[in-house]
């Protein structure tokens, strides 16, 4: 027995079922698979879900993990099925997003995977343009870009740039290692890598839910080529709602993250550096800096005298690739134009403003109760 198909070159085609489900398979595998970790998102979950819609592309999968909404996000998603190819996880509430993640990348099918959280956005065409990068270099492993600053209102109001080159390349792993270490440069919402390396190096740690997207990264770049391309194809939004500014006010465990990632990386990566000692000094200092910066934004004590000491110690060199690699005037510009102190070392875990009502219009102009009971896979 066997099943016919029609090309469409008009060719007739005889495969025998387990070849034909083989080739069926092949055909419905996702380019992209989206993670999308969702709680309490109904604020600015529709923009994001609408910048997946202005792609204009079916080659994606959608893959959103709820952490036990209290608010319309879960109906919001349940409209939005009927528009993408979308699919939700529902979870107990548990506060880790980098967990949540982890269920969305093991559930996804696509040839890469990439984030998106709930209050970002994509730009138009991007899709397009990262399938043109992955055809130009099918070699690679992690592709990057730099993101727009945007407020609350989606205004931009800054752009983040990376400290990679000016043109559209692939970069060995010390190139954007050395640069890194020093800061987490990346919007959460810009990577796009291959499933198999994120499965290579065991997912997300999830005992790092401040600096987990960080150690991630660190953790791609060093198994093989990155390709960066210097448009930004993100928004990244800025408001008063993240877990940085609500959860994130204990400087011991911010503390533990930081020097469970930097430990981690720089003892397998100071054999390849001619200048080990002077980065150690540098990345550690960036850290410094960035604790500093979040315990100020949490009414917080800081030693600024202690701080300026160390930075005396990194001398010209040291205070130059400082200011290169941790693109601390973006990030520091960006959240004085929306009124917010404090700048976070990572790209920040957002989760939105509550909600007073418990019902949400959908795309077509109906409304849909909060309980999805059978539009959900639970977990």
């Amino acid at each position: 027995m066997s099943l016919e198909f029609v090309s469409n070159f008009g060719f007739r085609i005889w495969l025998r079922p387990k070849a034909a489900l083989r080739s069926l398979a092949v055909q419905q595998q996702p380019w992209l698979s989206v993670i999308i970790p969702t709680y309490n998102g109904a604020a600015y979950l529709p923009a994001a879900l609408d910048s997946l819609l202005a792609q204009q592309d079916r080659d994606l999968e959608v893959i959103a993990v709820d952490d036990g909404s209290t608010d319309a996000t879960r109906s919001i998603l349940a409209c939005y099925a009927k528009r993408l190819p979308l699919k939700v996880i529902c979870r107990q509430h548990g506060g880790n997003w980098v967990a949540n993640t982890n269920v969305g990348m093991a559930a996804a099918t696509g040839r890469y995977l990439g984030f998106l959280h709930q209050d970002d956005l994509w730009a138009p065409g991007r899709l397009r343009e990262l399938k043109r990068l992955s055809a130009r270099w099918p070699q690679v492993r992690l592709v990057l870009h730099p993101a727009w600053f945007i407020d609350a209102a989606g205004r931009r109001v800054g752009l983040w740039r990376c400290p990679l080159t000016r043109a559209a390349r692939y970069l060995r792993p010390k190139e954007v290692l050395e640069r890194l270490l020093v800061q987490d440069f990346l919007a959460v919402s810009a990577p796009v890598f291959r499933r198999e390396a994120a499965a290579e190096v065991g997912w997300m740690d999830e005992n790092l839910w401040y600096t987990g997207d960080w150690d991630f990264w660190l953790k791609l770049a060093q198994g093989g080529y990155t390709v960066y391309h210097p448009s930004p194809l993100v928004s990244f939004r800025i408001h008063p709602y993240s877990q940085t500014s609500t959860r994130a006010t204990g400087s011991a465990e911010l503390r533990r993250q930081y020097a469970a990632v930097l430990n981690r990386h720089l003892s397998t990566w100071r054999w390849r550096c001619p200048n080990r000692k002077r980065l150690s000094r540098i990345v550690w200092f960036s850290a410094e800096v960035n604790l500093a910066l979040q315990r100020k934004a949490v009414g917080q004590q800081t030693n600024w005298f202690s701080l300026f000491r160390l930075c005396l110690s990194l001398g010209p060199d040291g205070w130059y690739r400082y200011l290169r690699d941790s693109r601390i005037t973006d990030r520091i510009c960006g959240r004085l134009r929306v009124g917010l102190a404090g700048v976070s070392n990572c790209a920040e875990h957002r989760t939105a403003p509550p909600q007073a009502t418990q019902q949400q219009t959908c795309p077509n102009g109906t409304e849909a109760a909060v309980s999805t009971a059978g539009q959900c896979l639970p977990h």
